[in-house]
């Protein structure tokens, strides 16, 4: 760390000295900065040497683990709370906490051990592919010689070497760029270098030797295996992935990039520095948009809160292959992934251009309920057992697309409306069989409520249809609550 922010400030002096008065002076800070480069390419030119040499020999047998399954709960049909009842008057009840979980802090993405530097006089070519139907662009070596017709540690040793050399820095530069310019979440670089090596190589082990080479270089945690003649790439997860086999090594979770079956040889060596993938998404991806047709949502109750609503296809085509997982071996902390992870910027323009309008001005209750009725009443009910064969949570943009939702895809869409338009902080409430949430009012606000810290947290039930602010579905009241805490 102290490298990097030393080399930063090295170059960063050097674009405030465009002149100096002194060709001496000049000349002497010049050979400087080029001594100091020159150890961070020593740094990472070392790394990879001895990575090399420890591909020749660190080789363990490992068996792999069994998949965890995604737990499977109770179903907890919605209820619809009748017109009779929706404006009696709401008491305060407390709901006794049973436990509050805090997932874990988002971490900056992984950065190399040493700054990748633009390489001149490279003989190149330009490998243009698409990722979720977004143009990319990368440079390649126009020669080459990356081989792998004899798939034993030895050759992967050799084949490491070759890409150490400095023709394929700007290969890894190039890919950094483009994690950066389409603010790619960690799942998704990794999918992208992936079908970056295919494009070069094919769908080989050569491609899988670059993938994995590109990884380590870019600061994440990986292991190189062998298994029936092939190259696997296994890379380190912050999380715990569900129905995906894995192998511990070191006491690290590894997860194997294609499916794999049995045993194989694992490279116990350890590239410096390198962290693990993070699974979770903080700032929205920027895909090529590709508008979904335009979906009518209403409120019943408060029919002038209505959207007209397109999603980005290419991001729901994303969100398929995003894996569902877990932290700290806590089921719950799988619902804080989906609702943390902040609405693609063109359907939040559309969906809160609509309105937001009719909320302005309203007093934090009065929005609340509007968004809260606009959620229970626009959407309509159904398992994901029926329509998806397996349990399912979405992301905020999935709920606007598909037909149907859950309880728990109705939660972490309205949580992301409350935090968004009003500003306010939700958690969400978990019941056996049920997710709901629940709203911290700086006023007083009766109803069912719970207290975390110093703070109140009013109940709010986005499958309790009809029901107003503080009221909790029928069957959960007396029950209970685990709290899931949210940015």
């Amino acid at each position: 760390m102290c490298k990097r922010i030393l080399l930063s400030v090295l170059i960063a002096s050097s674009a405030f000295f465009p002149a100096f008065p002194q060709t001496d002076a000049r000349e002497s800070y010049e050979k400087f900065r080029q001594q100091v480069l020159g150890q961070y390419d020593d740094f990472r030119n070392e790394a990879n040497r001895r990575y090399a040499d420890f591909l020749r020999q660190a080789w363990e047998a490992y068996q792999q683990e069994p998949a965890i399954p995604k737990p499977k709960d109770e179903k907890q049909p919605p209820v619809v709370m009748p017109d009779k009842d929706r404006d009696k008057p709401v008491e305060d009840k407390p709901v006794t906490i049973e436990e509050v979980v805090s997932p874990p802090e988002p971490q900056p993405q992984p950065q190399p051990i040493a700054p990748v530097r633009e390489q001149p006089n490279v003989e190149e070519r330009t490998v243009a592919f698409s990722y979720c139907h977004t143009e990319c662009k990368v440079r390649f070596p126009a020669k080459c010689t990356l081989s792998l017709a004899k798939c034993d540690k030895h050759a992967l040793a050799d084949a490491w070497g070759k890409l150490s050399a400095t023709d394929y820095d700007n290969t890894i530069k190039d890919c950094l760029e483009l994690r950066e310019r389409y603010r790619l979440c960690d799942w998704a670089y990794l999918q992208l270098l992936h079908l970056m090596a295919e494009t070069c190589l094919g769908k080989t082990n050569e491609a899988t030797l670059l993938t994995a080479f590109i990884f380590s270089q870019s600061g994440y945690d990986m292991k190189l295996g062998l298994a029936g003649g092939n190259v696997c790439l296994l890379f380190a997860s912050r999380h715990m992935i569900y129905d995906m086999g894995y192998f511990t090594v070191n006491g690290k979770q590894y997860y194997p990039l294609e499916p794999s079956k049995g045993g194989m040889l694992i490279c116990d060596a350890v590239f410096p520095e390198g962290k693990p993938l993070d699974l979770t998404i903080t700032r929205t991806m920027s895909l090529s948009f590709d508008a979904t047709t335009p979906r009518i949502i209403k409120s019943k109750r408060f029919p002038e809160v209505n959207a007209s609503v397109s999603t980005n296809r290419n991001l729901m085509n994303f969100y398929n292959s995003f894996p569902s997982s877990m932290t700290d071996n806590d089921f719950m902390t799988r619902w804080a992934i989906y609702a943390n992870s902040p609405m693609d910027e063109e359907t939040k323009k559309q969906l809160y251009g609509c309105i937001a309008p009719s909320v302005a001005g309203l007093s934090a209750k009065e929005a609340t309920e509007r968004l809260l009725n606009f959620v229970q009443t626009g959407f309509e009910y159904e398992y994901d057992d029926k329509v998806w064969g397996q349990d399912r949570a979405f992301f905020a943009e999935e709920t606007l697309f598909y037909p149907y939702c859950d309880c728990e895809d109705r939660s972490i869409l309205f949580s992301r409306l409350v935090r968004d338009l009003l500003g306010l902080k939700v958690v969400l409430v978990y019941y056996p069989g049920h997710l709901a949430t629940a709203v911290k009012f700086e006023e007083n606000v009766a109803g069912d409520y719970m207290v975390i810290g110093n703070d109140r947290f009013t109940v709010c039930d986005p499958t309790y249809i009809g029901a107003p602010v503080g009221r909790t579905m029928p069957g959960m009241d007396n029950q209970t609550a685990r709290v899931i805490m949210l940015h």
